[in-house]
């Protein structure tokens, strides 16, 4: 039980703990109900639920959301369109996005698998330097499915490498 000056009362029965509550025109609030004993405080809930939404509005805003583009190929797409198709995919990886590969099959061509997941493969290799394979080439109903992640030793690189090449406070062109 903690009270409404957020000193420290000890394990108190709910009955005591409610009448100091009321006692103080305040409100008595489970905080940690899975430790034992349950943690219970005397304060306001509505000033309570205020903070708690505010917390809560600063975590989403922290979270770093990751896009996810697509490029899309045929079996028989032509090396020269797939590498327009590439260099755009190579460009959303160097910007922290994911990239999926889909190969649509059409016709007959879904006999012959291993030519899609020839192409996707060489993608990869391709793109190694810049992106991962975070889901290996995979056959779903009449499309074929690779999912590339930006590589996290690179992005390293890259923040290191900006910080050494914009020195701070440089101030020397000022006359």
């Amino acid at each position: 039980m903690i009270g409404p000056n957020n000193e420290n009362l000890g394990v108190l029965p709910i009955q005591d703990a409610l009448r100091l509550a009321r006692e103080a025109s305040k409100d008595l609030v489970e905080v940690s109900p899975t430790a034992a004993p349950p943690v219970c405080r005397i304060l306001d809930y509505g000033k309570f639920l205020y903070e708690k939404s505010k917390k809560d509005k600063e975590a989403r805003k922290a979270q770093k959301v990751i896009e996810v583009k697509e490029i899309q190929l045929r079996p028989k797409t032509t090396d020269h369109h797939a590498s327009f198709k590439v260099r755009d995919a190579r460009r959303w990886l160097e910007e922290g996005k994911k990239v999926k590969v889909r190969i649509k099959f059409r016709g007959r061509e879904i006999t012959y698998p291993q030519i899609a997941r020839q192409d996707l493969m060489d993608i990869a290799k391709e793109l190694a330097d810049v992106g991962v394979v975070e889901q290996m080439p995979d056959l779903e109903g009449r499309t074929m499915l690779m999912v590339l992640g930006p590589n996290p030793k690179r992005a390293k690189k890259e923040s290191v490498r900006k910080a050494e090449e914009a020195p701070p406070g440089d101030t020397s062109d000022a006359a």
